[in-house]
């Protein structure tokens, strides 16, 4: 391999690394990674060496395209289990204590209004 070919294949390897590193990612990052590893690939197949091979017709032109290789896109750890619930009273009766505690806070002041007028 000549200097030039080491060179195409480190770029090619940078490139098919950050490939298996935006697969592990979700969303649009996630989605870039094959585009990514199909450049990779073709990359390593514009090797000066074997372009010169395949000019001369000592390589073969006539190869099927590979699917490239990516990292899994998640853990293939299994499902997590679910976090217990804290629970909590139900909203509904917070409210209605809260509502009962206000009216009855209201009548007590009113009462106790009523026990001391200012006129």
């Amino acid at each position: 391999m000549t200097t030039a070919d080491h060179k195409v294949e480190r770029a090619a390897n940078k490139l098919q690394q950050l490939a298996n590193q935006l697969a592990g990612e979700g969303g649009v990052m996630g989605k870039l990674a094959e585009p990514l590893a199909e450049d990779a690939d073709l990359i390593r197949k514009m090797k000066p060496s074997l372009i010169k091979a395949r000019a001369k017709g000592e390589a073969p032109t006539n190869q099927k395209p590979e699917k490239p290789t990516l990292a899994p896109s998640s853990p293939q750890l299994g499902k997590r289990p679910k976090p217990k619930e804290s629970g909590g009273p139900n909203p509904w009766l917070v409210v209605g204590v809260a509502l009962a505690a206000g009216i009855f806070l209201a009548k007590w002041i009113d009462w106790r209004g009523h026990a001391h007028p200012r006129d």
